[in-house]
């Protein structure tokens, strides 16, 4: 038997096999052989056997975050695939998958290729991508789909922008169908957007900034679950933020449509007000909602309506966030953090429970872009991330691995850290 990693006496949390209970984990040759309380191994040399006392410890799959932007290629003073692999580690990602809207545009079967040797070259963390629905995310032709799907990619989107004509997007569909690959759609109809740069209300006329009204999220969301009735794919409506939308898509999934989302932490922390001094750090696409909508979002959440959690990881440099609020970029860098804000959203004022919240970060999401992850099974790749769950820290943005800063905690006080994320049977990360 070859080399292996015992992590012993953890709270062992593995949603999809619904496991909740102090054991030990027994890790061989990067797979996992055994989740059980054990008292020994006769079989495996204790020389070759590498032991994690995990006691007071949460033992759980390895997260997994299925929006990232990690700026490569073209922007990779941002962030860069090898930088971005740090910090996902850091932050007890074993997986991420990456948006296509980099410069160029990941949009046939080549670029998904190079994002896939760049992670090789990493060795960090599983890095997936998404291709691009439409050519140059114009929203005017199909990208290559079909070879996309054959390369690996795991889902099209073009995020960012939504696909604003309905007969492209049915296209897209249908197509996605064909591969069974998931479309992953921005909700924003950009008629109704406009120039908008905050969310559409009170905040936004004191503030004289143009608003977005939540009705141009939910409009195109509303259009888009009439076109997955015509079709059989899987659709995913990302970083969903309003009232609306969680009654749209409590409602499509009533009729048991093939639809699943996502939420942010920021959409679950911060409110419009938080624009009031005109800081870039709370400009996000979509935009920050009111407090209605963030307990909607908490509501969906109970309620299991939401399928996951993911972060929108944005990395920008400092001088772009220095623009005025108009010109500004949207996103925030919050892969590092991002653990600890969903215990601080959700945990703490007993939203979920810790197993409730693991699977928002393991199960669910892998099954949404269809790979075999998310499980501490028998015979799985041993991805496994070691969680203190009471360890309180100051989150200090000077720290990050990211190459990038804009992340409105800083000087958060927060709970819940990343101690060890194993990827593959090999400790990638010790806090």
């Amino acid at each position: 038997m070859g080399s292996g990693l015992l992590i012993k006496d953890g709270r062992i949390i593995d949603p999809a096999n619904g496991i909740d209970q102090t054991g030990d984990v027994l890790i061989v040759d990067g797979k996992i052989q055994d989740v059980r309380k054990i008292t020994g191994y006769s079989s495996l040399k204790k020389q070759d056997c590498v032991t994690i006392d995990a006691t007071g410890k949460l033992v759980t799959p390895g997260l997994i975050d299925i929006h990232v932007h990690f700026r490569e290629p073209g922007d990779e003073e941002e962030e860069t695939i090898a930088s971005g692999s740090q910090a996902a580690v850091a932050a007890g990602f074993t997986s991420v998958v990456c948006m296509p809207n980099t410069n160029p545009v990941i949009e046939n079967e080549t670029d998904v290729e190079y994002i896939h040797r760049k992670a090789r070259q990493a060795r960090k963390t599983h890095v997936y991508t998404m291709g691009a629905m439409t050519k140059g995310l114009q929203g005017v032709e199909l990208a290559e789909m079909g070879f996309m799907a054959e390369a690996g990619a795991v889902g099209f989107t073009d995020d960012g922008r939504g696909v604003q004509d309905p007969g492209v997007m049915l296209r897209a569909l249908k197509y996605a169908a064909m591969f069974d690959v998931v479309i992953a759609q921005h909700c924003q109809d950009e008629r109704i957007a406009g120039n908008g740069v905050m969310n559409s209300g009170y905040y936004s006329t004191i503030l004289g900034l143009p608003g977005i009204d939540p009705l141009a999220e939910e409009a195109m969301l509303w259009r888009d679950i009439q076109l997955v009735r015509k079709t059989t794919a899987r659709y995913h409506a990302q970083h969903i933020s309003t009232v609306g939308s969680v009654e749209l898509i409590r409602a499509a999934k009533k009729d048991g449509l093939p639809i699943t989302c996502e939420v942010t932490p920021h959409h679950l922390l911060l409110t419009e007000e938080r624009c009031a001094e005109y800081d870039t750090n709370y400009k996000v696409n979509p935009p920050l909602r009111s407090e209605k909508d963030v307990e909607a979002l908490k509501q969906a959440i109970a309620d299991g309506i939401v399928d996951a959690l993911a972060t929108d990881h944005a990395p920008h440099l400092q001088s772009e966030k220095e623009l005025v609020f108009i010109t500004a970029p949207c996103g925030i860098a919050s892969l590092e953090c991002a653990l600890a804000l969903y215990v601080k959203a959700l945990i703490k004022p007993g939203v979920l429970d810790w197993p409730g919240l693991i699977r928002l970060m393991t199960h669910n999401p892998a099954k949404i872009i269809g790979i075999e992850k998310g499980t501490l099974s028998k015979g799985m790749q041993a991805d496994v991330t070691i969680i203190d769950p009471n360890a309180e820290y100051e989150i200090d943005v000077n720290m990050f691995h990211s190459k990038s800063r804009n992340c409105p905690y800083h000087g958060w006080h927060v709970k819940g850290k990343v101690e060890k994320t194993i990827v593959g049977g090999e400790i990638r990360f010790e806090a």
